[in-house]
Formats: C-alpha cells, sequence, structure tokens
C-alpha cells in the first residue's frame, strides 16, 4: 500500500515539479515584479519601514483586538504566516537541496525567493482585496475566494472561478495534513530520538497533546502562541548560525564561488551528464525554496487576510518581508553553515559527510557548539516544525470551512471534525517513512501552486492598480481615492486610512 502511494504521489510529483510547475512559478514571479514596477527593489526603505521598521514604532502593528473581535493584529498574522514558513524547510530542506542539487541550488533558492517576493506580496493585496466577513464577524480570505470572486468575475469565468477555487480549497486540505504536519513531525520525532533518545511514539503522544490545547483553542490562540514562539526561535537559531558564520568568516568568499560556480555548472555534483547539474539546481533551489517560504502556494494569505489592517498593500508588504526573512536570511545562513564547515567539498560539490537532512546540519553545527551541536539543531526543529504544525492547521481550517461552509452549507461547527483529524495525524506522522512524508508535501505543494497561481497571473491588472493607487497616495502624496476592497461594505475613507498609519 504505501509503494503504490509513494509511487502515485511520484508521478504527480514530477508533473507539478517539472518544467510546467517551475515555470508556472517563475513566470508568475517575474510578471508581477514588471507589473508592480519592481516594487520589493524600487520601495526597499518603504516596506522596510512600514515592517520591521514599525513594530517598535506604531502600536497599531502589535495591538492585540478586543476579546469579541474575531481579527487579529499585524504582527500575530505575520507571525502565524512565518510559523507556518519558518520550519524543517529551513533547515532539512536546505540539506536537501544542498545535496541533491548542489551549492548552487542555494543561487536558484535566492532567485525564487527574491521573485517570490511579488508572488507573496500580490497573494496577499488580493487576499484583504477579495475577503469578506463570516457569520461570527471574523475575516474570511484566501486563493479560493480571488479565484471565485477575482478570477470568477471576468466575463465567461464564474465556473472556472468557482472549480479552481474547490480544487485549491481541496488541496490545501490534503496539503496541510503533508507538509504542515507530517513532514514536520517526522522530522521533530527523528531528531529526538537521534540527539535524546525519545522514542518516536512518546514525541508522538507528547506533540497530540500539546498541540490539542493550542489548535482545539481557534486562532487567536495560535496566534498568541506564535506571536511569543515565533521570534524567539528565530533569534536563537540566527544567533547560533551568527556564530558559526563569524567563526568560519574567512571561508565566506569560497562559500559564495561555490554557489554561484554551481548554479551554472555543466555537470551535477555527482558527474551526472551535461546539462543535467544546472537542472538539478534549478529544480532543488525552487522546489526547496517553495517549501521554505510558500510563495506561490496561496497559504500564508489565508492568515494575512486574518489582519485587522484595511490597506491591501500595507499586508502585501508583510508578504514580502515574510519571504525576506525566511529564505534571504534564515535559509543563507543554514547554507552557508553547511558549506563553511567541511561537510561539503566547495570544489566538487560533492558529500563529504554521510548524514543527510538534519543530521548534516547538527554535524555543520559540531564544528563550532562540540557535541552540543545536533542537540541544538534537534531543539530548533522542534520549536521550527512545531509552529509550522500550528500555522497551517489555520490553514487547513479554512479550506475545510470554504468547502463544507460555504460550498455544502454545512455548520461551521463541524470544522471540530477537521481539527481532531489534524492531531490525530501528528501521532502517525511522527512514525511513519520519512520519504513518504517529504512526497506527500511536494505533491500538494505544488497542487496548490497551479490553480493559485493562474488566480494571481490572471488578476495581475488588479494587483498593478491597487500598487499604484497606493503609491500615488503614500509615497507620491496625491489626493486620490482608496482602492481598499472588492465590497463596499469594506470599503474605508481616506482619514480611517490615514489613522492606520
Amino acid at each position: 500500500m504505501v509503494e503504490t502511494i509513494i509511487k502515485i504521489n511520484g508521478s504527480v510529483n514530477g508533473v507539478v515539479w517539472g518544467t510546467f510547475g517551475i515555470s508556472l512559478l517563475f513566470a508568475a514571479g517575474i510578471i508581477m515584479t514588471i507589473a508592480n514596477s519592481g516594487f520589493q527593489f524600487t520601495h526597499f526603505a518603504h516596506w522596510i519601514k512600514m515592517t520591521i521598521g514599525a513594530i517598535f514604532k506604531d502600536k497599531n502593528i502589535t495591538a492585540h483586538t478586543g476579546k469579541d473581535n474575531k481579527a487579529i493584529s499585524q504582527f500575530q498574522s505575520l507571525c502565524t504566516a512565518l510559523a507556518a514558513t519558518i520550519g524543517t524547510g529551513n533547515i532539512v530542506g536546505v540539506a536537501t537541496a544542498i545535496i541533491a542539487g548542489g551549492p548552487g541550488a542555494i543561487f536558484w533558492m535566492w532567485i525564487m525567493a527574491i521573485l517570490g517576493m511579488m508572488t507573496n506580496y500580490s497573494e496577499n493585496v488580493l487576499g484583504i482585496f477579495f475577503r469578506r466577513k463570516g457569520s461570527k464577524g471574523e475575516w474570511r480570505g484566501g486563493a479560493m475566494y480571488y479565484l471565485r470572486d477575482g478570477l470568477g468575475g471576468y466575463k465567461g469565468m464564474k465556473y472556472v472561478g468557482v472549480v479552481l477555487a474547490v480544487l485549491f480549497s481541496l488541496f490545501c486540505l490534503f496539503a496541510s495534513f503533508g507538509i504542515g504536519n507530517m513532514s514536520q513531525v517526522n522530522s521533530i520525532a527523528g531528531n529526538m530520538q537521534s540527539a535524546f533518545n525519545i522514542p518516536a511514539p512518546v514525541t508522538g503522544f507528547l506533540l497530540v497533546v500539546i498541540a490539542s490545547v493550542v489548535i482545539l483553542g481557534g486562532l487567536k490562540r495560535v496566534a498568541a502562541v506564535t506571536e511569543k514562539l515565533v521570534p524567539v526561535m528565530a533569534i536563537i537559531y540566527i544567533i547560533g548560525a551568527l556564530i558559526i558564520f563569524l567563526t568560519n568568516i574567512t571561508a565566506a568568499p569560497a562559500v559564495f564561488a561555490a554557489i554561484f560556480k554551481g548554479a551554472f555548472a555543466a555537470k551535477s555534483a555527482a558527474g551526472g551528464v551535461i546539462g543535467y547539474g544546472i537542472q538539478k539546481a534549478i529544480t532543488m533551489g525552487f522546489k526547496r525554496g517553495a517549501f521554505s517560504n510558500e510563495a506561490g502556494l496561496g497559504s500564508s494569505v489565508m492568515v494575512h487576510s486574518s489582519s485587522n489592517v484595511k490597506e491591501p498593500v500595507r499586508q502585501g508588504m508583510w508578504g514580502i518581508f515574510e519571504v525576506f526573512a525566511d529564505t534571504i536570511i534564515v535559509c543563507t545562513l543554514t547554507a552557508f553553515v553547511i558549506l563553511s564547515t567541511g561537510v561539503v567539498d566547495l570544489n566538487t560539490g560533492l558529500m563529504i559527510s554521510q548524514n543527510e537532512g538534519p543530521g548534516l546540519v547538527g554535524e555543520a553545527f559540531a564544528t563550532v557548539f562540540g557535541g552540543f551541536g545536533p542537540k541544538f539543531i534537534a531543539l530548533a526543529i522542534l520549536l521550527f516544525a512545531f509552529s509550522t504544525v500550528l500555522g497551517w492547521s489555520h490553514y487547513g481550517e479554512t479550506a475545510w470551512q470554504y468547502i463544507f461552509g460555504e460550498c455544502l452549507h454545512l455548520p461551521d461547527w463541524l470544522g471540530i471534525i477537521y481539527k481532531v483529524c489534524f492531531v490525530i495525524v501528528i501521532y502517525f506522522g511522527c512514525t511513519m517513512s520519512l520519504d513518504l512524508a517529504w512526497d506527500i508535501s511536494d505533491t500538494f505543494n505544488g497542487l496548490m501552486m497551479i490553480p493559485n497561481l493562474i488566480g494571481v497571473i490572471a488578476l495581475c491588472p488588479l494587483v498593478a492598480r491597487i500598487t499604484k493607487n497606493y503609491v500615488d497616495r503614500k509615497i507620491h502624496k496625491k489626493d486620490i481615492e482608496p482602492l481598499i476592497s472588492k465590497f463596499p461594505e469594506y470599503q474605508a475613507t481616506k482619514k480611517e486610512l490615514d489613522e492606520e498609519d
């Protein structure tokens, strides 16, 4: 049975992450970058100022909403999104990319991130623009909404939008059990067993108990936990990686030379046929990059849409920062740790270490931290991966609600069925095959990506208009009406938007 699942997943995985999937992901990033005049470059200082730069200055960024208000703060939405993106992909994914694609895969991971900034930005802009309130006053948004109400709003595209919205929701629902659950907890269990000799069933049981307390409490409890957990875990890991970076700073030129050389190598790291090395580096860089920052999947927009922000571009800029922090900062530090500590031959790209995944990163950390290195990585993966599980539980719940609530008109309380199933799967994810967990994750990642990117590309002109409207109003100080929402009841006045700033 397991072999059959692996074969099926492998076949689908090859299609969605083959030429078509990679081309669609790349094209979306290029199109959205050009359409928005390279916003991530031309307004770099502005989006930095309005995101990380505003956290300590603007109390509206971090202010919690009232008990009866179902929305969450901008900072909570970022932390919940980062909780879902900063996971095993930042450690295991980077190691896997280097093992399979050589050091050059990191270059293509950067390219994917630079373009992905605008893909993620566009998703969040559309998410805010097309979101609407549910029966309890909570915001509901995501790719399924801009596929149905945005793409479906074009002449003759109503049913196409509806079908793609349902397909995206189904793929997201299944993906929440893969990328958002099994692959994460499987890495936790494996590392707890190798570093601390804790049996996988024991890890699984403990994770089920802790996850139940948080996930069954709803989005506001998930957000409350992630806003405390994410900054701490990210800072601790970054400090550890920076210590290794400074210790091996003399290796920096060789590391970056290997990355750029490997990106355009005629042969693979293992000495394959001409051209195969470039193809493998690009595929693994894009594939693991997407797994890491999720730009193009349409996932994080579901939590960004729950923010109390009114301005679509304001939340879009948090999407840019999310990809920047996840891939350009955290993944790059992981890559440097691996490539600067002697576990990879920088001249040939061949692996010297016999370890794989987290074991490879643990070995690299051990060169500076000794026996504590592997334990440090095991604890980092525990925090990173568990936070990802929390974030993805909301994505899956949103998809469940759309399919069974909005499409089939079943009561919202039935969402408890999804939460219970999600928590139960955590236990089985801890004890299953690692290969199957990753294969399922990659497959549904790709399947989510296709309908989402079709919608993003189709709605490119709208995103460009919203961006231009914001730039004209906020940066060029023109006196024009804001373009905030598709629905008149959610439109905001210039005064309200000024107060938000």
